[in-house]
C-alpha cells in the first residue's frame, strides 16, 4: 500500500482549492457500484506484464468496501481489462508506446490467459458482475457495457478502487464524472507504480472529479446506511 498521509492530501483540497466532500451524505446504497478496476493476476502476479507491487496491499481494503456495499444493498462490479482481438490495427499506438513489453501485454491480457483472471484474494460475492472492457476508461465508447448497465440499474454514484490509480482507475473515474456519476475515489483503495504517481492522481481527482475518502471512513458511511431504518 501506498506510504503517504490520505489525509492531509484531502484536508488541502479542502484549504487551498475550496474542494469539499458531500457525496456520502447522500448516499442512496440501491443506487451505488463499487466499480473494482483492472484487479488481475497480470496487474497483481510479482513479475506480471504490468506488476503494480503496491496493488496487492490494497485487496483487503476493497474487500471490505465490496462487503459493506453488498450488506447495504449496493453492487460491486469488476472490470477486466481484455485484449481487443482487433488493437493491432485500432490501437496500435498503444502497442508501440509500449515497445518491447507491447507483445508480452498483448497475449497476456487475452480472454482464458492467466494473467487475464481476477486476483484470486478478491472476494467476489453473490450478486456482484463482472465485465471485460478493451481500453483503460470503462466509458468510451465500445470499450464494454458499463454505462448501460449502470443506467439500467438507476445507479448514479460510483466508488471506484483497483490499478492503475493514474491510468484506468483515473481514466473511468474522470469520464463517469462527465456523464453526471458521482465519483467516490478511494485514497487508500486504489495503487499506482509510485508514491508520487499516486498521490498527484489523488489530487487531480479530489479538486474537480470526485470525492476522496479513504477505506475506514467509507466502510463506517456505508455501515450507517446499513443500519438506518428503512421505510414502512
Amino acid at each position: 500500500m501506498h506510504r503517504i498521509d490520505h489525509a492531509a492530501i484531502i484536508d488541502d483540497l479542502a484549504a487551498s482549492r475550496g474542494a469539499h466532500r458531500t457525496i456520502l451524505d447522500g448516499l442512496d446504497p440501491a443506487r451505488t457500484a463499487h466499480i473494482v478496476v483492472d484487479l488481475q493476476n497480470g496487474f497483481m502476479e510479482p513479475g506480471a506484464p504490468v506488476e503494480v507491487p503496491t496493488a496487492r496491499g490494497i485487496v483487503g481494503n476493497v474487500n471490505r468496501i465490496s462487503r459493506a456495499l453488498h450488506d447495504a444493498g449496493g453492487v460491486n462490479i469488476f472490470l477486466r481489462y481484455t485484449t481487443d482481438p482487433d488493437m493491432k490495427n485500432n490501437w496500435s499506438v498503444m502497442l508501440d508506446r509500449m515497445g518491447p513489453a507491447g507483445e508480452a501485454h498483448f497475449n497476456g491480457f487475452k480472454p482464458g490467459q492467466h494473467y487475464w483472471e481476477l486476483w484470486p484474494e478478491l472476494d467476489v460475492l453473490p450478486g456482484d458482475l463482472v465485465i471485460d472492457k478493451w481500453r483503460f476508461g470503462a466509458f468510451i465508447p465500445g470499450t464494454c457495457d458499463l454505462h448501460a448497465i449502470l443506467q439500467q440499474r438507476g445507479i448514479d454514484t460510483l466508488i471506484i478502487t483497483g490499478t492503475l490509480s493514474n491510468c484506468c482507475c483515473e481514466s473511468t473515474a474522470r469520464d463517469a464524472m462527465q456523464l453526471n456519476y458521482k465519483v467516490i475515489f478511494v485514497a487508500d483503495g486504489n495503487a499506482a507504480p509510485s508514491d508520487e504517481e499516486h498521490a498527484t492522481t489523488l489530487r487531480n481527482m479530489g479538486w474537480l472529479f470526485g470525492d476522496l475518502y479513504d477505506t475506514n471512513e467509507l466502510v463506517e458511511g456505508l455501515k450507517q446506511h446499513d443500519r438506518a431504518p428503512q421505510p414502512a
